[in-house]
């Protein structure tokens, strides 16, 4: 298998992800992981995996397909994404992605008007273009009132710019740093480094090695894999050529370039359509 050169699983791939977190039997990387970024009152001891798929109340609704989706052991509820690439309508996504945990905890019985928390969390490989000057990777986005003060913690975004980390391994030093070191350079790695030797980092390490893939989990990865280098050549290539730094002409020609070379490649309509911000039917047509 010509893409399978590494040691170990890239974790920014779809399957890569869910292998590594989206399963029960790793599901306590995903707690470390998560307990990083919540505050101390959302801390997670277990939690269970809901379905990760929903669909819209309106026949014009599009279904959301999170990634990972779980619950806490309090109610909590959790939507964990990794987007690879920029999307004209991210953050409207985002929010969009975020109705339906609300929206699902009123079908209760009886049901009181009590929200549990929703998080998103949003793990991206790209660096937000009003962020570009910004040194902070991680934000979290609240709902407020005037001054800053909070009106509500049911409702939580936390965005992560990998990019923005640049650590090496001698220089981590919290639980968070060595996460990020991992999303950044896991698939480049040939053992497990020294300061990796926690036991939660030792069950990481062990799940993510291809070597002990079935076959059926190989032949997955490596379209998986595929399907992100894919990915990351055209974003690459359309920098390259300077189609993101055009004029509103330019970028629309950008984003036909883009779901062009895609649609060629197999991607489905719905995904070209979320990452370029055509319509199916302007896809369809090219």
């Amino acid at each position: 298998m010509s893409y399978l050169q590494e040691k170990y699983i890239n974790p920014l791939t779809d399957f890569g992800f869910k292998k590594l977190f989206g399963t029960e039997p790793n599901k306590i990387l995903l707690m470390d992981f998560l307990n990083q970024i919540l505050p101390e009152k959302h801390q997670i001891q277990e939690l269970s995996y809901s379905k990760n798929e929903h669909v819209g109340q309106q026949e014009l609704d599009r279904k959301a397909i999170f990634d990972v989706y779980c619950v806490g052991q309090s109610g909590e509820r959790f939507i964990v994404e990794v987007q690879k690439a920029k999307q004209n309508y991210f953050k409207d996504r985002s929010i969009y992605y975020a109705s339906f945990p609300i929206q699902e905890q009123a079908k209760r019985g009886n049901w009181d008007d009590k929200l549990e928390p929703v998080y998103t969390v949003g793990i991206l490989d790209f660096i937000f273009d009003d962020h570009k000057l910004d040194a902070e990777l991680i934000h979290v986005v609240a709902l407020k009132k005037s001054a800053q003060r909070s009106f509500s913690d049911k409702l939580k975004f936390i965005y992560i710019e990998l990019p923005k980390f640049k650590k090496t391994e001698a220089e981590l030093e919290t639980q968070f740093d060595k996460w990020l070191y991992v999303f950044r350079h896991l698939s480049q790695l040939q053992k497990r480094p020294t300061k990796f030797q926690e036991k939660i980092f030792e069950k990481l390490f062990e799940a993510a090695e291809i070597a002990k893939f079935s076959k059926n989990e190989l032949v997955a990865y490596e379209e998986s894999l595929k399907y992100y280098r894919d990915m990351k050549n055209v974003v690459d290539t359309s920098k390259e050529e300077g189609w993101l730094e055009g004029q509103k002409a330019g970028c629309e020609q950008r984003n036909y370039e883009i779901a062009r070379v895609l649609k060629a490649k197999g991607m489905p309509i719905q995904e070209i359509s979320e990452i370029t911000g055509l319509t199916a039917q302007e896809i369809e047509h090219l």
